[in-house]
């Protein structure tokens, strides 16, 4: 057999590759970089640039490392950018203008304006500076709070002979964010901006003058100048107009910017949306909210702005359903931390569903996939605030603050105080205050306002000289709560001490520091001053208005509370819930029923209020004090929801009144089966029963209440004199000047007898012997606290001034008589005030008409 033989061919040699060069593998870094970065591999670009320069292989291109820096500012990680900045070092690449100008970005943005000068001086001395370096550099300045040093760094960059361009301009006007510097430098740029045409080409310039008008001069009117000449206009520029409107306080004016924008043709973007969902949110416009809400959904920007629909509807729905708001929070895909917090701090400002604010910051943490922030935390606490078992429920809350290190920052620690103040909690409270490192004015101003709940003033006015020597600047609020605590013990001497530092510190057209002297001295009792203060005010709110009608109501002036009213209406002020009870209540005490009948039908009718439990309860004392029980019996049985304690308690003391022992009884009933431990119900009924003659029906009351472990409220009356608050009770003997006081009140006693005074003994329900019973009875009479208190002022006050006295009860009738008569034998004026109104006795006259 033959053989077969094959010719192979000899193998082939493969190619022996020289190593590659160093030029070659730098241009690698280069390309291998700029790869993960055009992927969005930010940090995978930067583990190859860190691995690379261990083995020596460094990018050679100065764009590289620009690329690598502009990446790491725009994702906001300025520790990455730092450390491209020392790579850079260790690379010996001699930067050019273009990566000097990103360091000084990086290092602005990050907020460390120093080493950005170093950077700018260090191009200087290289002569590398250009326009764009000149305009980082101010950028930095303005961004970091060194306006003045930005606006000299322009001053000299003129001085130079240089040219600035649009992002010089838009760097140096933004550094204009106060007055002084607006007036100086921002108008002269902006005239050399009109001069070289910047003004009306370059959108990014006008937007930079539109905000410097609204942070340096709160001017939205110069704003809109510079919007209105503007040439060219884009849904930026809109948007920002419509925010610096929200900003500044102008929510219609947000709402008109919106729908002529919407007008011109411009379509909204999500951040336009957020801005107006807020404006409709500040007037509580529900119907231009659920037009929005429509518009969105077909627009699918639905997940884009949800926080902003719940935190709408969640506004627009105070003190009524937030279904909606739960229903839009309930559809959202994601649950942010934002849209949490907008529906826990609905429910928590919605006024009775506090509870359900902490049951869902419960749920939010149980659930575990969104952590709170101090911003959820803080409207927990403050939901805790106001239930009855605040103090378990709140320090579970503090726990969880405590839990995430939250509980030291200082809006969770302010609520925290707040939480405890408000709880009646003042250890508590005083303990977290103490705790703070950093204390600012609104920690103080919480505590100084829960020092003033509990009456301490002496501590409320040391917290207010802390505040002043701090120079932590005194805000209205610090005012309002002085004023407020003031006007609760009616310490008139005290609230002149707080208004003559309100005028030293030049707050006396502040317009909620003028809302609260007006009701600090209408509760003081010298309305014509509370008067004088709301006609001098330049701006009034609907707050103004209303608390200058519930003075005027609380004084018993009807006439002058329906004339504010009208005044009122006519202003153009809408009229809010508390105003409607200050004028049902004006009817109520002067008995004009037809007044009220149309005043509580046009709540609805004319301003879409619906009447609550408080305006059902002064129709029913309206119709009570009328005599017209029937009638309020009937009324209580038609309204819209069961009637509460307060509206039964109302009619019961009416029944007393009127002596109506039937309708008495079934008032009391209702009362104990709401509140079973509601003492009023047994004092009036047993009040019913004795001055009926029904002795024994009134001991068993009185004997129900002690098995109960129930107390009356003691009648208590007080005055100030000097610089102390003097407080006495029935019979008081305590008071060291009492020998005088009573015998000044047996005086007084016999000489306004013998001009007419009888005493009333059948205002004395206690069933007594006999033969002392008148005697005693008028003993009784003449040793009530109010008595005692206005006797206690005629002997220590000056002749030329008003006696103001405060009783935390219904002034009796009997005392009330005796006062009229005390006026005309002594000559001075009283004024009373008892738990519902002012009585001014002048002249054996009161300003009640005896209606009351």
């Amino acid at each position: 057999m033959a053989t077969i033989s094959f010719s192979l061919p000899s193998p082939a040699k493969l190619p022996i590759k020289s190593p590659p060069s160093v030029s070659n593998r730098t241009n690698l870094a280069d390309r291998l970089i700029l790869r993960h970065l055009n992927a969005g591999d930010l940090r995978g670009a930067i583990s190859s640039l860190d691995l690379m320069s261990r083995d020596g292989i460094r990018p050679a291109d100065p764009a590289t490392f620009s690329t690598l820096l502009k990446s790491c500012i725009r994702a906001r990680d300025f520790r990455l950018g730092k450390l491209v900045h020392s790579r850079l070092i260790e690379s010996k690449i001699e930067p050019d203008s273009v990566l000097y100008n990103s360091l000084i970005s990086l290092y602005s943005k990050s907020g460390d304006s120093a080493r950005a000068e170093d950077v700018f001086e260090t191009m200087g001395r290289s002569g590398k500076r250009d326009v764009v370096s000149w305009s980082a550099m101010m950028a930095c300045y303005g961004n970091n709070g060194k306006g003045g040093d930005a606006i000299r760094l322009f001053v000299g960059f003129l001085e130079l002979g240089l040219v600035p361009n649009d992002y010089c301009y838009t760097a140096v006007i933004r550094a204009c964010s106060d007055p002084e510097s607006v007036a100086t430098v921002g108008r002269v740029v902006l005239g050399f901006l009109v001069k070289t045409g910047y003004f009306e080409s370059d959108v990014c310039v006008g937007c930079a003058l539109i905000d410097m008008f609204v942070r340096g001069e709160n001017s939205l009117e110069n704003a809109y100048k510079v919007f209105d000449q503007m040439s060219e206009l884009n849904v930026v520029t809109w948007t920002l107009m419509i925010t610096r409107c929200m900003q500044l306080g102008f929510p219609k004016e947000a709402v008109r910017f919106f729908l002529e924008m919407v007008l011109s043709g411009f379509e909204a973007d999500k951040f336009t949306l957020s801005s107006v969902f807020s404006a409709c949110a500040e007037l509580e416009d529900l119907s231009l909210g659920k037009q929005l809400h429509s518009w969105v959904i077909r627009l699918g920007l639905v997940e884009d702005v949800g926080c902003s629909l719940v935190d709408m509807y969640a506004k627009c729905s105070a003190g009524g359903s937030l279904d909606d708001c739960r229903k839009v929070f309930d559809r959202m895909e994601d649950h942010s931390v934002m849209s949490w917090t907008a529906l826990i701090t609905g429910y928590m400002q919605s006024g009775d569903l506090d509870a359900e604010a902490v049951k869902l910051f419960g749920e939010m943490v149980t659930q575990g996939r969104v952590q709170p922030n101090h911003f959820t935390f803080s409207s927990a606490f403050k939901a805790c605030g106001n239930l009855l078992d605040s103090s378990r429920v709140g320090k579970q809350v503090l726990g969880h603050a405590f839990k995430r290190g939250l509980a030291s920052n200082s809006s969770v620690a302010n609520s925290v105080i707040s939480m405890f103040v408000k709880s009646d909690m003042m250890e508590d409270a005083r303990r977290a205050f103490e705790s703070l490192s950093e204390k600012n004015l609104v920690s103080y101003n919480t505590f100084l306002d829960g020092a003033c709940r509990s009456l301490d003033f002496e501590e409320a006015f040391e917290l207010f000289h802390e505040i002043t020597e701090r120079e932590l600047g005194v805000s209205a609020f610090t005012f309002a709560s002085l004023l407020s605590g003031v006007a609760s013990i009616g310490s008139i001497r005290k609230g002149e001490q707080v208004h003559s530092q309100v005028v030293k510190l030049g707050l006396s057209c502040n317009q909620p520091v003028c809302n609260a002297l007006i009701s600090m001295y209408s509760k003081c009792g010298s309305i014509d001053t509370a008067s004088r203060v709301f006609s001098l005010m330049e701006d009034r709110n609907v707050i103004s208005w209303t608390s200058m009608i519930t003075g005027f109501a609380k004084h018993g002036f009807a006439k002058r509370v329906l004339e504010t009213f009208n005044q009122m209406m006519e202003a153009g002020v809408k009229p809010n819930e508390v105003t409607y009870v200050a004028i049902l209540s004006a009817c109520s005490h002067v008995g004009l029923v037809s007044e009220g009948w149309r005043h509580f039908k046009s709540m609805y009718e004319d301003h879409k209020i619906k009447p609550k439990m408080e305006h059902y309860a002064c129709m029913v004392d309206l119709l009570c004090r009328s005599g017209l029980l029937i009638d309020a019996f009937e009324f209580i049985n038609t309204m819209p929801f069961q009637a509460d304690v307060l509206v039964w308690r109302t009619f019961l003391g009416a029944c007393r009144v009127h002596s109506n022992t039937e309708l008495g009884e079934m008032a009391a009933r209702k009362i104990l089966e709401l509140d079973p431990n509601e003492p009023a119900a047994y004092i009036q009924l047993s009040n019913i029963y004795a001055s009926t003659g029904k002795w024994e029906e009134a001991a068993e009351m009185r004997k129900k209440m002690k098995e109960r472990n129930l107390v009356k409220e003691g009648g208590c009356s007080w005055i100030e004199v000097g610089d102390k608050v003097h407080k006495f009770y029935v019979g008081d003997t305590s008071h060291p000047s009492t020998h005088r006081i009573y015998a000044e009140l047996d005086r007084l006693i016999s000489e306004i007898k013998r001009c007419g005074y009888v005493p009333d003994t059948d205002l004395v329900l206690h069933k007594l012997e006999e033969g002392d019973d008148k005697a005693e009875k008028e003993r009784l009479l003449y040793q009530h606290s109010e008595k005692i208190a206005v006797v206690f002022g005629l002997i220590s006050t000056s002749k030329s001034r008003p006696v103001r006295v405060f009783k935390n009860l219904r002034v009796c009738g009997d005392c009330h008589n005796a006062m009229k008569y005390i006026t005309t034998v002594s000559g001075r004026e009283i004024v009373l005030r008892d738990l519902n109104r002012f009585h001014h006795f002048k002249d054996g006259k009161c300003s009640c008409n005896d209606y009351w």
